[in-house]
């Protein structure tokens, strides 16, 4: 006797069938989220939400990740694609409907209040950051091999600048660097620093909303900056579109390591480090192409986390 089997379509169809679960992925399919902060989100108390992720994570809808007692979830980024599919038709039925708009705004402020935690550390760290951050990374946090690669009559972007030096040590191998951070206690520091230099430009301004206009640089540099972000395929996608046609996006930023906790409490850090696969994925999702991730060989003097370089161009 023949059992008959539902399609596996069925089973991820059934998931959706509940309003605050598609709910849930309409938020997570923007930005990773705690349980937390979809409870204020969703207005929904915890044993609710943590039921409905536990359905979708079942089911194959989330991802997540742990950092301390801390659960982050996003949608799953390996969907296959008939559930890839079904989501995008199930979101363009719902995601008008003013519930959803409501969480968007909601969703809005909670990620704001994430980067207030950063800034504020920003704002305490300016005096210091020079010396804290070669604690931490040692010399391959400065892209020094990469300098000479350089051409002369390019436009350079140092986004998330810091006090600039990064800046510092590009700027007599380009034609113009145009520094970018949405610090100014970071941005007065770099201004000392930078007095100088009279082919650089520094811009007050957040990763996720450039004040660049489109294709305006030929090189964009990201020196350990994507773990202060609250969500950087966001930020790559916006790193896409200020690049020009044939240019390139250079990233340096942390391995996984296990300090994740104590350095989101210290330093505000959004993310304990970067799988490499992750970073390809985000790159290629946000349209770059020729995709590297290489691990950084480790600097003695360093107390910080092991770093990579990831790199890809635009066509």
């Amino acid at each position: 006797m023949n059992t008959l089997v539902a399609p596996p379509i069925l089973d991820r169809l059934s998931a959706l069938g509940d309003e605050t679960r598609t709910r849930i992925l309409a938020l997570l399919e923007r930005s990773e989220l705690t349980v937390s902060e979809l409870c204020s989100i969703l207005q929904s108390a915890q044993p609710s939400v943590s039921r409905h992720l536990k359905t979708l994570a079942g089911e194959g809808w989330v991802d997540v990740r742990a950092e301390g007692r801390k659960r982050h979830y996003r949608l799953a980024a390996d969907l296959d694609a008939s559930a890839r599919a079904l989501w995008d038709i199930v979101h363009e039925e719902v995601r008008r409907g003013g519930v959803y708009e409501a969480d968007a705004e909601r969703a809005r402020e909670v990620l704001n209040r994430r980067r207030l935690r950063s800034a504020e550390f920003f704002a305490r760290a300016a005096e210091r950051w020079d010396e804290l951050r070669g604690e931490m990374f040692g010399s391959a946090a400065g892209l020094a091999p990469l300098l000479g690669l350089l051409d002369a009559d390019w436009v350079v972007g140092d986004l998330g600048s810091g006090t600039g030096a990064l800046t510092e040590a590009l700027a007599p191998f380009a034609g113009r660097v145009i520094a970018v951070d949405r610090s100014p206690e970071m941005l007065s520091a770099a201004e000392h620093r930078l007095a100088a230099q009279r082919n650089v430009e520094l811009r007050r301004g957040e990763l996720e909303a450039l004040p660049l206009e489109d294709a305006t640089l030929d090189l964009a540099v990201l020196a350990l900056v994507l773990h202060y972000v609250v969500d950087p395929p966001v930020v790559l996608e916006e790193v896409h579109r200020v690049v020009r046609p044939g240019g390139r996006v250079v990233l340096v930023d942390m391995r996984p390591h296990e300090r994740g906790v104590g350095y989101a409490e210290e330093m505000g850090h959004m993310w304990p480090g970067f799988e490499p696969e992750q970073v390809r994925g985000w790159l290629g999702g946000a349209g770059f192409e020729r995709v590297r991730v290489v691990s950084l060989a480790p600097d003695p003097r360093a107390t910080g986390p092991l770093l990579f370089l990831a790199s890809a161009g635009r066509a």
